[in-house]
């Protein structure tokens, strides 16, 4: 077998590796999910009623079955794809008289992106208008809904067009070391996007309306001098408009930082809850988790494209897919970005473990600064039981793809004061049963 042809083999076996973990992990969380679904195990108890426990598992499975033919889909497609010889032909049509320059290059790779977007739309209409809505958390209108998808696109190519090209415009400027300023390009572009993204993106999906005056609004600010946490303002995102599923954050930096409240959130809980929710997020920026995870990605995006620019020199990788071997940078950053999630994701358990660790801090500052675990606990008791959670994940399902910590896990935390205390009795009961 010459080199070319071990590249290819290489390159679908981390296909057929990936999804044959997504469906072993699948399987065992359906199974552990039907384990469980005739008795409500004593450590979720008190979260919903039986009936309402019995519907979320059969939104899991629901869920579960979905993701099996989405991520079936989506293999095949970047299996085809790989294979096809289209992606070459599609890069032909892009070559510029004058060589391979930015600008078709950039077009080239936006127009591949736009291809596979359109052949998710499909699942994405199912999920919404079909899944979502058999199990009541659907809200969306068609209009709505496709409305939606042209904003998305034309925002990616505002975004997208102008980064390409000054990424593939630093092969012109630094040659070889390209990677650098591509590197260095990426993380500036985050780091503007999550300043002006509250102001200039949002507002085109969501309409933000301030919190009227009230106790809400009072006991809010008054969390938010309590803890250091000053925002400028509170705000109420209309998210009802698409979905029942409720969410918090904050946005922007220092003075400009906005709370943002899920109208959904407001409807379904307390006001003790939503500043326990509160309390959570701000946890997270006090406690400094936002600058380590940028941290983090700032390092992990440096391995990325280290490993591109060694790539998009090695002729044989781009031989392997049907390219020229001069074919240059844009087709290495296409098939690095088509591939890197096949490797990424044998990672996602040691990335998902330092998220899960940060949840654990932010309830437990949640719970100094409300003085109480009980708010949160209902919070999220009552979030769990809106969304029909998955209380019964199974273990090794969760490493691999939850960020957060189940509920039991939460819940014991808080109860106990410290993530790495001895399990409850509660927890206890339920870790023997599977």
């Amino acid at each position: 077998m010459d080199i070319l042809g071990f590249i290819q083999i290489l390159a679908i076996l981390f296909i057929a590796l990936r999804w044959l973990a997504h469906l072993v992990l699948r399987r065992l969380n359906e199974n552990h999910a039907l384990s469980h679904q005739d008795k409500i195990p004593v450590a979720v108890a008190s979260v919903m009623d039986f009936e309402t426990y019995q519907k979320s598992i059969r939104y899991t499975l629901a869920r579960s079955k979905f993701d099996f033919w989405e991520d079936s889909y989506s293999t095949l497609v970047l299996a085809t794809v790989l294979l096809s010889g289209w992606l070459p032909i599609s890069f032909s049509w892009f070559n510029s008289p004058e060589g391979i320059q930015p600008v078709p290059m950039t077009l080239w790779i936006l127009s591949v992106g736009f291809a596979f977007s359109l052949l998710s739309l499909p699942l994405d209409w199912w999920a919404q208008f079909r899944l979502e809505q058999r199990f009541g958390f659907n809200t969306s209108t068609l209009k709505l809904w496709v409305v939606d998808r042209l904003k998305g696109f034309f925002l990616g190519l505002a975004l997208g067009f102008p980064l390409l090209w000054i990424i593939l415009k630093w092969v012109h400027w630094m040659g070889s070391y390209w990677w650098l300023g591509a590197w260095s390009t990426l993380f500036l572009f985050q780091l503007v996007l999550v300043a002006l993204a509250p102001i200039l993106i949002l507002p085109l999906f969501n309409k933000f309306t301030p919190l009227p005056e009230g106790s809400l609004r009072d006991r809010l600010l008054a969390l938010g001098q309590r803890t250091g946490f000053n925002a400028r303002t509170i705000l109420v995102a209309d998210g009802s408009r698409r979905s029942r599923h409720a969410n918090a954050y904050f946005t922007g930096f220092g003075r400009f930082r906005k709370i943002v409240l899920y109208d959904t959130l407001i409807q379904q809980m307390n006001e003790e809850e939503i500043e326990a929710v509160l309390a959570h997020e701000i946890g997270h920026a006090q406690l400094k988790h936002i600058p380590k995870m940028l941290a983090l990605n700032l390092a992990l995006t440096f391995l990325g494209f280290f490993a591109l620019g060694w790539l998009s020199a090695q002729p044989s990788f781009l031989l392997a897919f049907g390219f020229p071997a001069e074919a240059g940078v844009g087709p290495a950053l296409l098939l690095f970005g088509l591939l890197a999630g096949t490797v990424t994701f044998w990672f996602s358990p040691v990335l998902n473990a330092l998220s899960r660790r940060y949840e654990y801090q932010a309830d437990r500052y949640a719970r100094i600064s409300v003085g109480s675990p009980t708010p949160l606990i209902q919070a999220l008791h009552k979030l769990s039981e809106k969304n029909l959670s998955n209380l019964v994940p199974h273990p090794l399902y969760s490493a691999v793809h939850y960020s957060h910590p189940n509920l039991v896990e939460r819940e014991a935390a808080l109860r106990e004061g410290a993530p790495d205390d001895p399990p409850s009795p509660a927890q206890s009961e339920l870790s023997s049963a599977t």
